[in-house]
């Protein structure tokens, strides 16, 4: 199986995850070239060589109109950033600097826009693009833009994003869904993400790492903090690995055929990179393991909070059986289905959030089918559909999570969004 898996150990931003995947692509010139020409208004998309920690990678040169979005490091106790120092006054959008990867202030007002999601849908559909390419980037706006709706406590209708909506950040979210369908992977992993830590200084206050809207798109995604201040993953790089990785934890066994490096323009102590690992990792028979214990002394409500807390770790499936325990007593077996290198934490997180002295393990293998997601238009937004292949069958299904979002949205059923699907 084709497998492509993204090292964020200094976390993601958009510049970075396209300069990785850049270097995986046999000729990263004709990529290029497709993007100067693809009609950005004013930008200009360049690789140059950098160097972290003495490793040499790509640095991705995004300019508009000749001018490149720069960084002012900020020397302070605090370790704020400036996102919010540009003259304008709708309190819809956050904040998004992919090209900030190093914790500081930007100031580019010469070409600030204050853009909606219903400009974003219109540039890329203006754009000459494949319909999976153009499926892709509106839907990474849409995270993006649900959730500064939920940040902010507007409707999306009313969400203007005045840096992730700047041309720059097109160019970086087209640049990785191009790469992306040129790669071709069957599977996409990733490591748990590095968000950083402290506070990150934007439009609003004074706010925590990650800040609101990166929390939200990370929901359900491994990520940890504290080894570095500042802000290492954006909203831009977390809405990009959310709709793309179908699993978080560790390199899956791969036979590696190549690696690219995507450098952030800050120097830690650690090297500053994004690392893209792609190569062919076996397929169909696969190790699971299984989780079991058997409680009788808990609610349902502090079970399903353990089952939400075991899918936010890395599990598979979670589920629950009614069973008879001793002294005629009834009680729940909960099981967790997940990958053996994850058994020791999931079985930590089991007995942290559970009343139960011993967990059950068994190790055993199973046949699997090739999957992949490919995200489809519709008339009512883009909907990601996930395919399964292989032992002689082929199914397909739509994403519950988009179609109950675009149902939401639109005030329609669940069948009128899932009828809209091509067929």
């Amino acid at each position: 199986m084709r497998t492509l898996y993204l090292e964020c150990n200094m976390g993601a931003a958009g510049d970075m995850l396209t300069a990785a995947l850049l270097e995986l692509v046999p000729d990263g010139q004709a990529f290029l070239n497709k993007m100067n020409s693809l009609g950005l208004p004013g930008v200009r998309v360049e690789a140059e060589k950098a160097v972290k920690c003495g490793i040499t990678g790509t640095h991705l040169k995004v300019t508009v109109d000749g001018e490149e979005e720069e960084s002012e490091d900020v020397h302070s106790h605090e370790h704020t950033h400036d996102h919010g120092a540009h003259d304008h006054h709708h309190d819809h959008e956050e904040h998004d600097h992919h090209h900030d990867h190093d914790g500081h202030g930007h100031h580019h007002e010469h070409h600030h826009h204050h853009t909606s999601m219903a400009d974003i849908e219109r540039l890329m559909d203006s754009l000459p693009l494949s319909d999976k390419v153009r499926a892709d980037a509106k839907a990474v706006y849409s995270l993006i833009a649900q959730a500064e709706s939920q940040v902010h406590g507007h409707p999306v209708s009313e969400i203007h994003f005045h840096e992730v909506g700047t041309m720059d950040a097109v160019a970086d979210v087209v640049g990785v869904c191009l790469l992306m369908e040129e790669i071709g992977a069957e599977q996409i992993v990733a490591s748990p993400v590095h968000v950083g830590s402290g506070q990150v200084k934007c439009m609003h206050g004074i706010l925590p790492v990650p800040a609101p809207a990166t929390a939200l798109i990370l929901e359900g995604v491994p990520t940890y903090g504290g080894q570095v201040r500042g802000e290492l993953c954006t909203p831009t790089g977390a809405a990009l690995l959310k709709h793309f990785v179908s699993r978080f934890g560790d390199r899956p066994v791969m036979s590696v055929s190549a690696i690219g490096y995507g450098m952030g323009k800050k120097d830690f102590e650690q090297a500053n990179c994004v690392r893209a690992f792609l190569g062919e990792s076996e397929r169909r028979m696969g190790g699971i393991a299984k989780l079991e214990c058997n409680l009788d002394d808990m609610t349902g409500e502090e079970i399903g909070f353990a089952m939400e807390r075991l899918f936010s770790a890395g599990a598979r499936d979670v589920f629950t059986q009614p069973i008879g325990m001793k002294k005629n007593r009834p009680g729940v077996m909960l099981s967790v289905i997940c990958l053996p290198e994850d058994a020791d934490s999931l079985a930590a997180v089991m007995m942290k959030h559970t009343t139960t002295l011993g967990i059950r393990r068994q190790d055993m293998t199973r046949y699997v089918l090739d999957r992949s997601v490919e995200t489809v238009e519709t008339p009512f937004g883009p909907v990601r559909v996930k395919k399964a292949s292989g032992m002689g069958v082929t199914r397909e299904k739509p994403e519950y999570d988009d179609l109950a979002r675009l149902a939401e949205e639109r005030g329609l059923s669940l069948d009128e969004i899932r009828r809209s699907l091509p067929r």
